[in-house]
């Protein structure tokens, strides 16, 4: 839509006020032509954590722990030898746990 720069602008008297009434009505409008989901059937599409995956089987392969692998007594993750920042009373730290 194009605008006329032109023109002589309204006052604030000229532009009307609408009631407290009006804009409720228009509120209600809008929200008429919305559909109500139903909150059931919304919650069963979702997977919540800690379910049932009892009948799930998983094909990964697991590896031993290699030569220039440590298990960290911070965190217990298996890191890379270049990851020891600190031995203490024999236990190897990673430098995340340092």
């Amino acid at each position: 839509m194009a605008t006329d720069y032109d023109a002589p602008r309204k006052a604030d008297e000229e532009i009307p006020e609408d009631s407290l009434e009006e804009l409720k009505s228009r509120r209600n409008d809008k929200q008429s032509g919305q559909v109500d989901e139903d909150e059931v059937e919304a919650a069963e599409s979702f997977e919540l954590p800690g379910a049932d995956l009892s009948h799930e089987e998983l094909t990964v392969r697991v590896l031993p722990r290699q030569a220039d692998e440590f298990i960290c007594a911070g965190c217990f993750l298996v890191k890379s030898r270049t990851q020891i920042a600190a031995v203490r009373g024999g236990e190897e730290y990673c430098v995340d746990c340092v």
